[in-house]
C-alpha cells in the first residue's frame, strides 16, 4: 500500500491530537494526582472514582454524553455559541476535550502511584531544611515522581492514538477535520478495502507492542532506581 497525501494527513492529525492531549493531561493530571495522594478530604474517594470512571464506562456512552454537552442544545455548546465559537461537537477542539476526558485516568493513576510510592519522608526532610510546600513539591516530589510522569505520558499518547468510540461519537469521521487512524481503519472495513485496513491495523499492532515494551523498560528502570 502506498501512503498518499490523505493518509499522511490522517496520521499527522492523529499524532497532533495525541500530542496535545498528552501535554494538556500532564498539566492537569499532575496537580490533581498530587491532591489525591496527599488529601484526607471526604471528597477524595468520590473524585478518585470520577477520575477513574472512563476506565469502566463504554467509550460510546462517554462519547454520547460529551456529544450532548458540547452539541448545539447542550450547556457547553450553548455557552460556546454565546461566545461566538459555535458548538464544539464535530470539531478538533471538541475531539481534544473528549480525548482529555477519556484519557484522564491513564494520566492521573500512574502519577498518583508515583507520589504514593515516594512517601512523606522526603517532604518532611525538605521541610526541616526550610523548604516551603511549593518548593518541596517542585524540587523533591516531582523529580521522585518522574517515572510515573513518563508512564502517564506514554499511556496517554498511546491511548489517544488508538481511541475509537469517543472519537467517532464526538467527531464523526470528517476528512481533514476529525478523521484519525482508528476511524480510517473503520472506513476501510466498511468499504471492504481489507488490504488498506490490514496495513493500518498492523501498524497499530506494532505501535502498541512498542508502547508495552517501553513501559516494561520504564518499570525496570524504576525498580533499579528505588533499590
Amino acid at each position: 500500500m502506498t501512503i498518499d497525501a490523505a493518509l499522511l494527513q490522517v496520521i499527522g492529525f492523529t499524532l497532533k491530537l495525541a500530542f496535545l492531549t498528552t501535554c494538556c493531561l500532564l498539566l492537569l493530571a499532575t496537580p490533581l494526582a498530587w491532591w489525591l495522594s496527599q488529601t484526607r478530604s471526604r471528597w477524595q474517594a468520590p473524585i478518585s472514582a470520577l477520575v477513574t470512571l472512563p476506565l469502566v464506562l463504554p467509550p460510546t456512552v462517554l462519547g454520547f454524553y460529551l456529544l450532548i454537552l458540547m452539541g448545539p442544545h447542550g450547556p457547553v455548546g450553548q455557552f460556546t455559541t454565546w461566545l461566538g465559537i459555535g458548538p464544539l461537537s464535530f470539531t478538533f477542539t471538541g475531539l481534544l476535550i473528549g480525548s482529555i476526558v477519556f484519557s484522564i485516568p491513564f494520566a492521573v493513576q500512574p502519577i498518583q502511584n508515583a507520589f504514593d510510592a515516594s512517601g512523606q519522608r522526603p517532604l518532611e526532610v525538605a521541610a526541616t531544611l526550610g523548604a516551603k510546600p511549593l518548593d518541596a513539591f517542585l524540587t523533591v516530589a516531582l523529580p521522585l515522581a518522574r517515572p510515573g510522569l513518563m508512564t502517564a505520558g506514554v499511556l496517554t499518547f498511546a491511548n489517544t492514538v488508538g481511541e475509537f468510540g469517543v472519537v467517532l461519537m464526538i467527531g464523526g469521521n470528517i476528512p481533514g477535520k476529525t478523521r484519525v487512524i482508528s476511524t480510517e481503519i473503520y472506513r476501510y472495513v466498511e468499504a471492504m478495502e481489507y488490504a488498506q485496513a490490514h496495513w493500518l491495523a498492523g501498524g497499530m499492532v506494532l505501535f502498541s507492542f512498542g508502547v508495552l515494551l517501553l513501559l516494561a523498560r520504564l518499570r525496570q528502570h524504576t525498580i533499579r532506581m528505588f533499590r
